[in-house]
């Protein structure tokens, strides 16, 4: 089968489109052909091994892993003889984790894990990007408990997370306000912010309204800039480690101290849980993720680059066209 594979670390240019053994699933698996996946800010992290502490996950000289890729949707081709949640023909849709392995034409996928069967109303290229910004958004409210009527801001409200987060607090009736450019102010507001910053015509940081909770979805921003944005006993949470990798030590320290704190959103586990949760929201029109461009699997390498450039909307998707070997 084809996949998009990387034997060493470095830039795009390092993923070359190669023939690999095919997958078969054990007896607790299923085998998807896979029809679309995605390029996100952890694939690009995964594959140049930036920041350098991702190497002692990935592998200290080469990645350990050699196809990316972690979140996908196809057609259910094999199940294991332990298989009772789905049949061959299924039209699915999942999150590897650090599993990876979606960049290619097939998978093989506990059944227990993020994987479920697709909303009837979407594509295989508009379920895809379902899950791995998503699920970080909701790490990000789980983590903060955020409650009906709470005040959140959320900043790179048109980024995968942020997106995603946005929609799940409007679904949840949290007070949005997000931070985005003058060209996707009403997108944003379209997603369910009730309140939208141009960040091009002010700095949010020297916002004179106060919140319960500040989800910095791009990383881009700090505790130190932030921290008088939020009510007392306010939470910051960022989707980086922030300046000088500060955030996971900040989250151990700050909660101590009785006041605004840092709480480091490591999701959990995913599961068939949350990937029906995913589902239901999608079906019910709560949440649909955003979508920016599509490429091919050969155009791969491409797709690496624009989304290098930090100016993609959502998601990035890549279209799979499985062999019948």
């Amino acid at each position: 089968m084809k996949a998009a594979v990387n034997t060493s670390y470095g830039p795009p240019h390092v993923v070359r489109i190669s023939e690999v053994e095919k997958p078969a699933a054990t007896d607790n698996e299923v085998l998807v052909k896979v029809h679309a996946t995605t390029v996100n800010r952890t694939d690009c992290g995964w594959r140049a091994a930036k920041p350098f502490i991702t190497r002692f996950f990935t592998g200290l000289v080469r990645p350990r892993v050699t196809v990316l890729g972690n979140e996908f949707a196809g057609e259910v081709e094999a199940v294991g003889s332990g298989v009772t949640s789905f049949e061959v023909g299924d039209r699915v849709f999942g999150f590897t984790g650090d599993r990876y392995g979606a960049h290619a034409e097939y998978l093989a996928m506990p059944q227990a894990g993020l994987l479920a069967t697709m909303p009837a109303n979407l594509t295989y290229e508009e379920a895809a990007p379902s899950t791995e910004g998503s699920q970080y958004a909701l790490s990000f409210i789980s983590k903060a408990a955020v409650q009906r009527g709470q005040d959140v801001l959320v900043n790179g409200a048109t980024g995968a997370i942020g997106s995603a987060a946005v929609q799940l607090l409007h679904y949840l009736g949290a007070q949005v306000t997000a931070i985005c450019s003058t060209e996707h102010v009403e997108l944003v507001r379209g997603l369910g912010a009730d309140r939208v910053i141009d960040y091009t015509a002010e700095d949010f940081t020297k916002d004179e309204q106060t919140y319960d909770v500040v989800c910095d979805a791009v990383g881009k921003s700090s505790f130190g800039r932030c921290r008088r944005l939020l009510k007392p006993g306010g939470i910051f949470l960022s989707s980086d480690l922030g300046p000088l990798s500060q955030n996971p030590i900040l989250a151990l320290v700050t909660p101590l101290l009785g006041g605004k704190k840092v709480l480091f959103p490591i999701p959990r586990k995913p599961d068939q849980e949350m990937a029906r949760y995913f589902r239901d929201l999608i079906e019910s029109g709560a949440f649909k993720p955003l979508i920016d461009r599509r490429y091919p699997l050969d155009q791969i390498v491409e797709a690496y680059r624009y989304v290098e450039t930090g100016q993609k909307l959502g998601n990035v998707v890549i279209s799979v066209q499985p062999s019948s070997s």
